[in-house]
């Protein structure tokens, strides 16, 4: 049955609306970003000269060593990453292909951790850190974030390893295998979809996180990116360097963007999975 010449219309002008909302932000983010001066407040989208002075601006800053900053933020974000996808994919094997009494329960215990707010675990985890001896250092975040990124992580990986057949695990054991090796060698490459959509979205939390690199990391040479941003100064107090703070968001941004373009099938494949069965 053909759609509707007035149904597709809608639908056509609803996507355009939809892309619309969601691209002029980061395109005046990235235009105002190549305004100075005066410039900043012409009411126009484009720029009528194109400067680079904000970017330059931006790691001359003697206050604010954006570089470095860049470089934390990367660090911690990767490391999360790592982390977060080495423990969900032993957690999901022994959640989806081992069969014990309360692992629903088990499971559903570690998605409602994602359930709870930040602020509510922020005391106590500021205890945990000082008591550790990572308070005030980038990588001292690591372990906050994960909290945040292992449940989901978790969550996914096991939906998709329930899935896999199970004869080729049988077959593994037939041949010797142990746990580990049928999970590096057999499982591991069936999981690229739901490894890389996890993994990406375990590095967007944790590069955008604010809360907790804001209480845990006082250093301005730990700082990472989101809290660099907001501490971005002028003058004066009462000057506001827009064009640095869009510089600063459109060069944070652009790694994200990249990522989704490049990964972008394979992030659809991973988080459908478990959506259909049959």
């Amino acid at each position: 049955m053909k759609t509707p010449l007035f149904g597709r219309i809608a639908l056509y002008l609803a996507a355009t609306v939809v892309v619309l909302l969601s691209v002029y932000p980061f395109l005046y983010a990235v235009t105002t970003s190549f305004k100075s001066g005066g410039a900043l407040f012409e009411p126009t989208l484009w720029p009528s000269s194109w400067s680079l002075d904000n970017y330059i601006s931006l790691f001359t800053l003697a206050e604010q060593p954006f570089g470095r900053h860049i470089f934390n933020s990367i660090l911690v974000s990767v490391l999360v990453v790592v982390i977060s996808l080495f423990i969900g994919v032993t957690a999901a094997y022994a959640l989806g292909r081992i069969q014990f009494k309360g692992r629903g329960l088990l499971l559903t215990t570690v998605l409602s951790v994602s359930m709870f707010p930040q602020v509510a675990v922020l005391a106590g985890m500021f205890e945990l850190i000082r008591f550790l001896g990572i308070y005030n250092k980038a990588l001292g975040l690591v372990l906050p974030y994960m909290i945040f990124t292992l449940p989901f992580t978790v969550w996914v990986l096991t939906t998709f390893m329930k899935q896999l057949p199970k004869e080729l695990e049988e077959a593994a054991i037939m041949d010797g295998c142990s746990p580990w090796r049928i999970i590096k060698d057999v499982f591991m490459p069936l999981l690229w979809p739901a490894l890389v959509s996890t993994g990406l979205l375990a590095f967007i939390a944790a590069w955008n996180e604010f809360l907790f690199a804001l209480t845990f990391v006082l250093d301005n040479n730990e700082r990472t990116v989101p809290v660099s941003i907001s501490l971005i100064s002028g003058a004066s107090k009462y000057d506001i360097p827009w064009g640095n703070i869009m510089a600063a968001s459109v060069l944070v941004t652009l790694p994200l963007i990249a990522l989704v373009l490049v990964f972008q099938k394979k992030i659809v494949s991973g988080l459908t999975a478990g959506a259909v069965k049959g």
